[in-house]
């Protein structure tokens, strides 16, 4: 088994759209669900399939996106051009943090329309692709 990919409920479809274009992803493919509602699934354009899916549900309101989600997590090749591409884009990332130290990764904190918070994670060098096992060793 495998995840496929994470699901956001989104308030203003358009907006959320802008947003994660802004982020880096493409659209992949939508499906009208009926009564206005959406599914729109993303992948960056390095990755092989789908990663993300926006729902817009408009009939069910404003979403709340309450207190059992903390945050989804992308890679990034270079935190210093992404922040400065985001900005440029009239997004809000965050200060760059060092979490695990300078020989650490370094991170920066962005959160969409909707609250749900995004973590961009630049890997020190020589650091495997993602989490393995050998971050825990």
């Amino acid at each position: 088994m495998k995840t496929l990919f994470v699901s956001y409920r989104v308030t203003d479809l358009d907006r959320s759209l802008g947003f994660y274009t802004a982020l880096g992803y493409v659209e992949l493919g939508r499906v009208d669900t009926g009564d206005g509602s959406h599914l729109v699934i993303l992948k960056f354009p390095g990755e092989p399939a789908a990663s993300l899916e926006l729902v817009h549900r408009p009939v069910e309101g404003r979403v709340d996106v309450g207190s059992g989600f903390d945050h989804l997590a992308i890679q990034v090749d270079s935190l210093d051009a992404t922040v400065g591409r985001l900005t440029d884009a009239g997004l809000e990332p965050g200060p760059v943090e060092y979490p695990g130290g300078p020989q650490g990764p370094k991170t920066s904190w962005l959160t969409d329309p909707d609250g749900y918070r995004i973590e961009l994670v630049e890997w020190p060098p020589g650091h495997a692709d993602g989490i393995t096992a050998a971050d825990f060793s």
